[in-house]
């Protein structure tokens, strides 16, 4: 029988805030954020767990969604990666193993594991697709975050293609209207260093995911690119 604590108000037991001081959770995104950096990645770090956290989180709030549901993306988000330290393949499918050991120690509870497990293990484009409001914010929030700093290999002369894209980001910001149904990523790209055709190159199937995601979200997804409307 679960021990798990029931949860009250709409709102699950174990928080967000609870979640990013957890030691070990912090211990898997240091340790998969050193594997991709060992393997050519970009950046994996905390500061892109609390972004696609704290991105997902704002999604659903900013579309009406419950406290509970903004909730749970969050910690999903920033736990999203922690597969990595095992290894990159398959670290969606990983994570989810893991994400569910962890929150069953802690006491989650069950209903909210499973959609926190769901979401993480779905979030990666090769093997994944948004199941749930709370998976599809994830996603958006992951895959959105496309910026100059995330980049690690600082010799421009060795970039491969997804560092040239990253790095020519300059700005990229995501916006979101509830009256229009939509969720706006809007960049500016440096075309110096990378085209915007080499963005979608690189890109074009986070964006087709990012398309779907929203539809489950019931609202439309919209890409602008130093200004010209892509999507």
């Amino acid at each position: 029988m679960s021990k798990n604590k029931t949860t009250k108000n709409n709102i699950t037991n174990i928080t967000y805030e609870q979640i990013k001081e957890n030691s070990e959770i912090k211990t898997f995104i240091q340790s998969g954020n050193e594997v991709l950096g060992i393997l050519g990645y970009t950046d994996h770090s905390r500061v892109h767990a609390i972004k696609v956290a704290e991105t997902a989180g704002k999604i659903l709030k900013e579309l009406g969604y419950s406290g509970k549901e903004i909730e749970l993306a969050k910690i999903a988000g920033y736990m999203h990666d922690i597969g990595n330290s095992v290894n990159r393949h398959d670290h969606a499918h990983t994570g989810a193993i893991m994400a569910f050991q962890i929150l069953r120690e802690l006491g989650m509870d069950d209903k909210d594991t499973a959609v926190i497990v769901s979401a993480i293990g779905n979030h990666d484009e090769k093997t994944g697709t948004a199941v749930t409001p709370v998976s599809a914010a994830v996603i958006l929030a992951d895959k959105t975050d496309v910026r100059r700093n995330r980049v690690r290999n600082k010799d421009l002369a060795n970039f491969d293609s997804h560092d040239r894209v990253n790095y020519a980001a300059i700005e990229s910001r995501v916006t979101i209207n509830k009256e229009k149904g939509t969720v706006h990523l809007d960049i500016n790209l440096d075309e110096n260093i990378s085209s915007i055709l080499d963005y979608f190159e690189i890109f074009l199937q986070r964006m087709l995911m990012c398309r779907r995601a929203c539809e489950l979200l019931n609202a439309k997804f919209k890409l602008t690119a130093n200004g010209n409307k892509m999507a």
